[in-house]
């Protein structure tokens, strides 16, 4: 696609000899006589290089450079003068100019400024773009050996070298973005885009514009045209998590997208054809959803060809223990701290805990753990106190039918109560919701070491 330069210069002479200049070049060459009219076309046209002039009338270079970098600092500026001293090069680079040339100027030399600066900036959004996948792999790993994680991975190797769309679904915080990035990252797909969308954080009224992008004056803040999420996302996988929150009016334009692989702009009349794969996410129940008419039936079944259920941590406890180790390097390793090891008693206590939050909340609490340890050992001591009394905290439970002696399980549930406050006797009363005077006279009266 050709690269489009706006000149922006007082002297028709000098637009003319530009023109001419770069006629045999492949790029497309706009005009504007003066800063204020550059201004707007850069509005207008979203160009990829901007020729300026220092020296002009209603609005100066420099401060015609401030403005296109608020409208848009990807922008590559040559600053062009014949007034050129060494102070306004450097205040033309500190506002942001890539470059900067003196008149009258060697054309080859001009060329090749062009050439350097349209390169440069090709570059700079290489190098984002390979931060950004970096980052969503960097430090984001899968792990787990038990048959419930086993057998997901073993679908997301298969899943992974089709083209068909994917439902992710799971509890918060099991880990679905990390599947969704192992589809990608192991697809045919893997070098082209990956792009994420969180559903349920784009307002209603912009998440049409964030998807399918919008045209030039399609709504009062639309100044410039806009690439969408799906355009952007063309020949690589675009990644659509928490899919629930999405409208029933969303919900048609997406369906059409997964059927037809076209979208429209906002406010526009172009049909864009696209070739990209959906991975889709979410912690809802979307059958049910179907059901009480909140999500569309069709974009269901449209979504759901390949299903990929993820299993609660509490499912997969024996996976628990390889977590903890992992966020314990990983967060030693960022404090620069030494490792950090786990007393038996409190790796007893993480595994048995139920983890609503999942792999979410089992990391958070490794992490808070090493910034408040003052040792080189967490006990369970270190634990937060709805992981250290979870298991007592029940209020439910069910007689065997066989009987049991009751004495010998309110003797168990003192001595535990005592063991978790540290013999505390005030919180050990708390727990078991009776009175200090109370759990005295039971200890007395079951010979309990205090």
């Amino acid at each position: 696609m050709s690269k489009k330069i706006l000149i922006v210069d007082d002297e028709k002479n000098m637009i003319w000899a530009l023109k001419n200049a770069l006629k045999n070049e492949d790029y497309k060459i706009e005009s504007a006589s003066n800063g204020e009219e550059g201004i707007e076309k850069v509005k207008n046209i979203d160009p990829d290089l901007v020729l300026l002039d220092l020296k002009m009338p209603k609005l100066n270079g420099i401060e015609a450079l401030k403005k296109i970098r608020v409208i848009n600092p990807k922008i590559s500026v040559i600053i062009m003068t014949a007034h050129g001293t060494v102070e306004t090069a450097i205040e033309a680079m500190k506002n942001g100019a890539i470059d900067y040339i003196s008149k009258p100027f060697d054309v080859d030399e001009l060329k090749v400024q062009i050439r350097k600066a349209l390169d440069i900036e090709a570059m700079k959004e290489k190098i984002a773009y390979l931060t950004e996948e970096l980052e969503n792999q960097t430090g984001k790993t899968i792990i787990g050996k038990s048959q419930e994680i086993q057998d997901v991975l073993d679908r997301v190797k298969l899943s992974a070298k089709s083209n068909a769309t994917i439902l992710i679904t799971g509890e918060s915080g099991t880990g679905k973005e990390l599947i969704a990035n192992a589809i990608h990252y192991n697809s045919p797909r893997k070098d082209q885009p990956y792009i994420k969308v969180n559903c349920g954080a784009i307002p209603e009224t912009l998440i049409e514009s964030e998807l399918f992008g919008h045209e030039k004056g399609a709504f009062t803040s639309a100044i410039k045209k806009k690439i969408g999420k799906f355009e952007r996302a063309n020949n690589g996988t675009v990644f659509l998590d928490e899919i629930g929150e999405l409208n029933l009016a969303m919900q048609v334009k997406l369906l059409r997208v997964l059927q037809d692989q076209k979208i429209e702009r906002v406010g526009g009349e172009d049909v864009i054809e696209l070739d990209l794969r959906v991975v889709a996410a979410t912690n809802k129940d979307l059958k049910k959803m179907t059901e009480e008419n909140k999500f569309r039936e069709d974009l269901y079944y449209r979504l759901n060809i390949i299903p990929i259920e993820l299993p609660p941590l509490r499912e997969r406890k024996e996976d628990v223990p390889l977590l903890i180790n992992h966020f314990i390097d990983k967060y030693c390793q960022t404090m620069g701290r030494k490792k950090i090891k786990l007393s038996p008693k409190a790796e007893e206590l993480l595994i048995n805990y139920e983890w609503k939050g999942n792999i979410r909340e089992l990391e958070n609490v490794i992490e808070r753990m090493i910034i408040l340890s003052t040792s080189d050992t967490i006990t369970k001591d270190n634990l937060p106190k709805e992981i250290l009394f979870s298991n007592i905290a029940t209020t439910e439970f069910i007689l065997p039918q066989s009987g049991i002696n009751l004495e010998a399980v309110e003797k168990s549930f003192i001595e535990q109560a005592l063991q978790l406050t540290d013999h505390n006797q005030t919180k050990a009363a708390k727990l078991l919701g009776i009175t200090r005077h109370t759990l005295l006279y039971r200890i007395e009266k079951y010979a309990i070491e205090n």
